[in-house]
């Protein structure tokens, strides 16, 4: 508890977003018999994006950049986008081997990072990766809010009109989240070619 109150705020708002994420994780859970939880899942994710901004822009001009902010930003990111992605696969819209792709890429890339701090180096966010979870942030907005229409706004509506929604829903769904395992793939890769001197100097290290 002591640890939290001596941090600064953009780490407050960093730390913030984990918990969020929990909540968003909750309330995509809940059944859709109860009214509102997709919405309050996109504002929630909305505001989860918001502090995305705001920690790094305070960081950068008002409080200044600090190590745990550097390796504990992209990490809540990381939780916030692998929460909601592992929440779509168990409601049947993004395709399980999509997620996989999405997690795998975040496990190594941290993999890597731990790799680094056991050396005395910390990496922050690139610019690839911020792209990266700009896309994924955008990807599940879209998700979201077309939840938050089916099972809120359309709530009720005529049975072939609902139909007719939740085939052109599913398409949307699976292409936007196929674009995002793409980017994800890539900036993973642009990330290990940019970074991995660091791996050579820890196999140095080993041999």
């Amino acid at each position: 508890m002591s640890a939290i109150r001596s941090m600064n705020l953009p780490n407050l708002l960093t730390i913030s977003r984990i918990f969020m994420s929990a909540i968003l994780l909750g309330l995509l859970s809940l059944p859709e018999t109860i009214p509102f939880a997709k919405s309050l899942a996109l504002i929630i994710f909305i505001i989860a994006g918001i502090t995305d901004y705001l920690d790094g822009y305070l960081a950068r001009t008002t409080y200044g950049v600090t190590a745990f902010g550097k390796l504990m930003d992209p990490l809540a990111d990381k939780v916030m986008v692998c929460a909601a992605f592992v929440s779509f696969v168990e409601l049947g819209l993004v395709p399980a081997y999509i997620v996989v792709i999405i997690i795998s890429r975040e496990f190594l890339v941290t993999g890597l990072r731990l790799l680094a701090v056991e050396k005395g180096i910390v990496i922050s966010a690139g610019k690839w990766g911020k792209h990266k979870t700009v896309w994924q942030i955008i990807a599940i907005i879209v998700i979201l809010l077309g939840l938050a229409i089916r099972h809120d706004v359309l709530r009720g509506g005529d049975a072939t009109m609902l139909a007719n929604y939740d085939l052109a829903f599913g398409y949307i769904a699976y292409a936007v989240s196929i674009a995002v395992a793409l980017i994800t793939v890539a900036s993973g890769y642009l990330y290990f070619v940019q970074n991995g001197q660091i791996l050579s100097r820890h196999n140095r290290a080993k041999a």
